[in-house]
């Protein structure tokens, strides 16, 4: 089955952050943009400049990716070596629902990352909110949720 418009823009949209291109990203998001991303903080962030700094951050040489590669390991080198680290990432059990102008898109995100340490591979639930402007589809809101059984459930 083909893309459609929706995820077209969804893959644009997180291959900009990846990128560090920064145009894009804010030509893709709201400037009230909210989001919701467990390994980060426990509360909800509001508006773009926080992603502003860690894209510029993650940007600069020998910074840890932007990916959550890295944050689960003790040591975090993954940005040791002559080499900014590669990266590539897919939606798996991707599903989008759209009303009028509004979707909304969830997935599993698989982030991997290629450095001197070797690949790895983290992955999160996500859910994207996304509105059809006049100058296209825009990301409004993001939330992200673990992948990894409950600690909750049952043994």
């Amino acid at each position: 089955m083909p893309n459609s418009d929706v995820r077209d823009a969804l893959e644009r949209h997180l291959q900009a952050i990846f990128d560090f291109d920064l145009e894009h990203y804010h030509a893709s998001t709201v400037a009230e943009l909210t989001l919701y991303e467990w390994y980060i903080t426990p509360h909800r962030i509001d508006g773009i400049p926080f992603h502003d700094f860690l894209m510029r951050e993650a940007n600069r040489a020998g910074a840890v990716p932007l990916t959550g590669a890295g944050l689960f390991r003790e040591g975090r080198d993954d940005a040791s070596g002559p080499d900014k680290p590669r990266v590539r990432f897919d939606l798996a059990n991707y599903a989008e629902q759209r009303y009028g102008d509004t979707a909304i898109t969830s997935y599993t995100l698989l982030v991997s990352t290629s450095a001197s340490g070797g690949v790895s591979v983290v992955s999160y639930n996500e859910s994207r909110v996304m509105v059809k402007f006049a100058e296209g589809w825009k990301i409004v809101h993001v939330h992200k949720s673990p992948s990894y059984k409950s600690p909750l459930a049952p043994a």
